[in-house]
């Protein structure tokens, strides 16, 4: 019984959202956002669209009915929808079926949601919020990887560091060896890490 109860409310969530955004396909743009140093997708009304990290297609992790209360998936009516992207945003459009026969955009291989904290166009208050086994970001529109402004703590991704200038001197004389080590952080995540949620 719990388990319809469950059913029933998911189906009226996912009913509500589609009748939210009507029977006009999506159109995904840019938009500038003061909190990040660069350009993010946003939806047809402006407001800011999210990824988990490190969900994708084929690895969800936003699948219970809280999560998906608390960031609904920009979705559409049928498989066919023609999805049209704006000006400035890179990357392959394509449309998830989930469970409950729901049909949610995705952008370069990353399902797309809204964040039920934001109420207007502009606001981005799921950024970099920690839950249902990832990271929640505003997506890039350039790149389609996670925008941020500069700052002195990395955001909690998989760490991999490349040695970008090594010199050296064949001498016997007391000059020493030089290297420059800079460490990147990619979205990246081991295929033996589990997630629990």
């Amino acid at each position: 019984m719990c388990a319809g109860v469950v059913m029933v409310a998911l189906a009226a969530v996912f009913a509500a959202m589609a009748f939210a955004q009507g029977s006009t396909p999506p159109t995904l743009s840019s938009a500038t956002n003061t909190k990040f140093s660069e350009k993010i997708v946003v939806d047809t009304d402006g407001r800011t669209l999210y990824v988990l990290s490190p969900e994708t297609t084929h690895h969800l992790l936003c699948k219970s009915s809280k999560c998906l209360k608390f960031w609904p998936p920009l979705t559409v009516h049928s498989s066919r929808t023609r999805l049209k992207d704006g000006a400035g945003v890179h990357g392959h459009l394509g449309i998830l079926r989930r469970a409950h026969g729901i049909f949610q955009v995705t952008l370069g291989g990353l399902p797309l949601y809204h964040f039920s904290g934001d109420s207007a166009k502009g606001q981005a208050h799921g950024e970099n919020v920690k839950s249902f086994g990832g990271t929640w970001h505003a997506l890039s529109a350039a790149t389609n990887a996670t925008p941020g402004p500069p700052s002195t703590e990395p955001t909690p991704t998989t760490p991999t560091t490349s040695t970008s200038a090594t010199t050296s001197t064949p001498t016997t004389s007391t000059e020493t060896s030089t290297t420059t080590t800079t460490t990147t952080y990619t979205t990246t995540t081991p295929p033996n890490e589990k997630y629990g949620y």
